[in-house]
């Protein structure tokens, strides 16, 4: 706050919470003595000195009076609250990078199990999925039948399956998006507004590599994270790949599973993982432009 001076250090005195706890003598004993130290008087070399005076003796005044003891007390109050909150804020934001560093390394570990369940691979199915559902659905539609919607009984599933803890539910509301670093790209106001069409979006945080850029968005409800891994996002020329930072459920895991061995796919190690990864964006702009020359747009729902 600018311009704003803390009375009971001008005292000399604790201030915060410890301050609460001065009574009236132990204040006018500390005025006294700062006083007998500030005197004009006593500093005649200091051309600064009457001020410092004054401002030492508007300060007991202030802290003598009742009210405004109480008034300023109150300030002080609210001061370290809104700094104990931005200090929680700045923790959860530090948490969240780690998360998401924690979560980046896992993926290129050379742990076999973690490569047969890669969060990005599965991802990338379901968004092929997708983008054929949609084909299908439009098809149909061109042929004059028209389907109920798809997706509603699994969603239904999901909201039934919470785990009761805070902080995994926290997760499942948090997503990891990646995109090349082709074009213009994705800026945090950018990503903000595209995935403000799912939900309301409560924090956007971007790394950048040389090659691609990664983002962590925090959707405020779970039901906005799980529709936006559910859709073709960004633009067709540089879609985003977006991975939910929580696992996958137990029945979201047997349909992945059903699908992996319905594509079968040698383990990939070293730098093949890159060119892999790669291919599966290149597929994923080749299938964006394919469904814009169809005249889908991306952000189409049922």
């Amino acid at each position: 706050m600018e311009g704003f001076v803390d009375h009971y250090i001008v005292l000399g005195l604790p201030s915060g919470e410890e301050a609460l706890k001065l009574s009236e003598k132990e204040i006018a004993k500390a005025y006294k003595l700062k006083a007998l130290d500030l005197h004009p008087d006593k500093r005649p070399d200091d051309p600064d000195a009457h001020d410092k005076f004054q401002r030492l003796k508007t300060s007991y005044e202030v802290l003598k009076d009742e009210k405004a003891r109480k008034l300023f007390d109150d300030l002080l109050r609210i001061q370290r609250e809104k700094q104990h909150k931005k200090s929680q804020v700045d923790s959860k934001r530090r948490k969240m990078m780690s998360d998401l560093e924690q979560r980046e390394r896992s993926a290129f570990s050379p742990d076999p199990a973690a490569r047969a369940y890669d969060e990005e691979e599965r991802i990338a199915r379901k968004l092929k999925e997708e983008i054929e559902r949609i084909r299908a659905r439009h098809a149909k539609k061109k042929s004059g039948f028209e389907t109920p919607e798809s997706g509603v009984d699994e969603k239904r599933k999901e909201d039934r399956s919470g785990t009761g803890a805070s902080v995994q539910l926290d997760k499942e509301r948090m997503l990891k998006v990646s995109w090349e670093k082709i074009g213009e790209g994705y800026t945090a106001g950018r990503l903000r507004q595209v995935f403000s069409e799912f939900g309301e979006v409560e924090d956007v945080v971007i790394r950048s590599t040389k090659k691609k850029c990664s983002a962590l968005i925090v959707m405020a409800t779970k039901d906005g994270a799980v529709a936006a891994t559910r859709t073709l996002c960004g633009d067709l020329s540089n879609p985003l790949l977006v991975v939910p930072l929580q696992k996958a459920a137990q029945n979201d895991f047997l349909t992945t599973k059903k699908s992996a061995e319905a594509e079968p796919r040698s383990d990939i190690v070293g730098a093949g993982l890159q060119a892999y990864e790669d291919a599966v964006m290149q597929r994923l702009r080749k299938a964006a432009m394919d469904q814009k020359n169809r005249g889908v747009k991306p952000n189409d729902q049922e």
